[in-house]
């Protein structure tokens, strides 16, 4: 029997809701069919956004959108988005299938599927081929509240309010797609442009405005493993920086994705044996040590944590499903993609102190996406009830916990442990434990010590055979499911965690 050690009265760190953050680039079907059908759309819509896709996501309380990139920020000019869409300016998406870019989702579009989802903002600026100038000037039209060349603009275009930009990140990717550039020309580049990334609301006649800056700033982090990248980036952000605090940005970003057989032949998202299966989870359990490790370089810059390790792209990213556009990257979800997920998400909620932000990628019919549309059809995939699961977390106290493990797997190179935890106290003033059992044949029994009595207990899982998945023939073949196979005794909980499964447990302390 496995021990699950729970310790209420450590509290580590606050669990920001924008761990459960998500991304939405212009690639493949995800902002066009995926959530943006236009006005005159068959569709059901509200503004031109798909009303089951809004009201789905809204259910999971999506804290913040990313947008419009991606490597397609870096090629994105904001001014083909905006106006009038009969004359908005039509361009290749280079990046992505090369298909036709029509722009008729653009800025003002962004912030009414925002509005709708009630998220914060995330709008990712182009550094690698825009100017700084154009940098400057879409943050004018997004948030100056005044009279100004770009406030006028957008007024005539039909909204005369600025909007609230949460976070900018000035390039994306830098090292790769978004200019191939090194780490110390990129991040003099990054001094540059964000200079010109104006807080406005310094502005405002209202004191309460001037608080705290209104829009922070996220630096283009490291690929994987690149220490050398964070290294350089922060050693040229730092020097010389005198009366700007922590090296002029308030966000490092870190990408990785889980491609179990390598970069170039990803593997099926379906079709796996249980080899492949331990390697995926593997592979997701890397994340640990990516933070741990590009952490202890933000570390000796940053000792008091004040920049955030911003994950803003992270996920499964599978060989796509047979027939369709690779330049679409649309793959099916199975339970294994709800492990990657439920794994991934305990180790950020271990890592709250530095981990504030991270955007699973996609949000809708792309890579590991929440939603999978077909035509007027919707389905949630087992990484939706992953997510509408762990929302418990979102805001919550994060507190001490442990969780004994063994060693299991088929291929000494990819072996992991069997079970991964979380445990925080909630706004609800409930504790919430999240529990994954990574075996693919084997219950664990778990005696769950808590320090203090338990008064009632609920739960939730996710579990079934690794390959189930839902699809437009059977849309409900894995869902959220109630779990009550709790026993309550005087130490804390008794339960046992079916094999590949996900499970949430809420419990009320007297």
């Amino acid at each position: 029997m496995a021990k699950l050690l729970i310790n209420t009265e450590r509290k580590l760190s606050k669990i920001s809701k924008e761990i459960y953050g998500h991304f939405s680039e212009h690639l493949g079907r995800c902002i066009y069919e995926g959530i943006y059908v236009g006005e005159d759309s068959p569709i059901e819509n509200v503004n031109g956004m798909r009303t089951d896709v809004v009201e789905a996501l809204k259910a999971i309380k999506v804290p913040v959108l990313r947008w419009p990139g991606g490597c397609f920020a870096d090629e994105y000019h904001w001014e083909d988005g905006i106006g009038p869409k009969e004359e908005r300016k039509t361009i290749i998406n280079t990046h992505w299938g090369g298909v036709v870019e029509d722009n008729s989702f653009g800025t003002h579009e962004y912030f009414e599927l925002c509005r709708q989802l009630g998220c914060k903002t995330y709008v990712n600026g182009n550094l690698g081929s825009g100017t700084v100038r154009e940098m400057s000037e879409w943050v004018e039209y997004m948030t100056f509240k005044g009279v100004s060349p770009m406030a006028k603009l957008r007024a005539e275009n039909g909204h005369e309010e600025p909007w609230k930009v949460d976070y900018f990140g000035v390039g994306n990717e830098n090292w790769g797609c978004g200019g191939n550039m090194t780490p110390e020309y990129y991040a003099n580049e990054y001094r540059r442009y964000q200079t010109y990334v104006r807080d406005y609301s310094q502005h405002s006649m209202d004191p309460q405005e001037h608080i705290k800056p209104s829009i922070l700033k996220v630096c283009c982090g490291p690929n994987v493993d690149d220490y050398e990248w964070t290294r350089g980036v922060l050693e040229t952000c730092f020097r010389h920086s005198e009366g700007s605090p922590h090296g002029f940005m308030d966000g490092l970003s870190l990408h990785y994705y889980v491609h179990p057989e390598g970069w170039v032949k990803k593997g099926s998202a379906t079709d796996f044996d249980e080899k492949v299966w331990y390697k995926t989870l593997s592979k997701a359990l890397y994340m640990d040590e990516l933070i741990r490790r590009h952490g202890a370089i933000m570390d000796e810059f940053d000792p008091n944590k004040e920049i955030a390790m911003i994950v803003d792209e992270w996920g499964t990213w599978f060989t796509v499903e047979p027939g369709t556009n690779p330049g679409f990257l649309y793959q099916q979800n199975t339970i294994r993609d709800a492990l990657v997920a439920g794994i991934t998400l305990n180790i950020f909620n271990k890592h709250s102190d530095r981990v504030r932000m991270a955007n699973i990628a996609q949000i809708v019919n792309v890579l590991q996406a929440m939603l999978l549309t077909e035509g007027d059809k919707m389905i949630k995939t087992p990484t939706y009830h992953i997510f509408d699961m762990y929302k418990c977390h979102q805001d919550a106290q994060l507190v001490e916990s442990w969780i004994d493990t063994k060693t299991i797997g088929l291929e000494e190179e990819y072996m992991v442990p069997n079970l991964t935890e979380s445990v925080s106290i909630g706004e609800d003033g409930k504790l919430h434990i999240t529990v994954t059992n990574l075996s693919v044949e084997e219950a664990s029994e778990i005696d769950a010590v808590i320090d203090c009595r338990v008064s009632s207990v609920t739960g939730e899982i996710v579990t079934g055979e690794m390959h189930e998945m839902n699809t437009f023939e059977d849309p409900g073949r894995v869902q959220l499911q109630k779990f009550d196979a709790v026993e309550m005794n005087e130490k804390g909980l008794r339960f046992v965690a079916p094999p590949c499964s996900v499970l949430h447990l809420t419990v009320e302390m007297a």
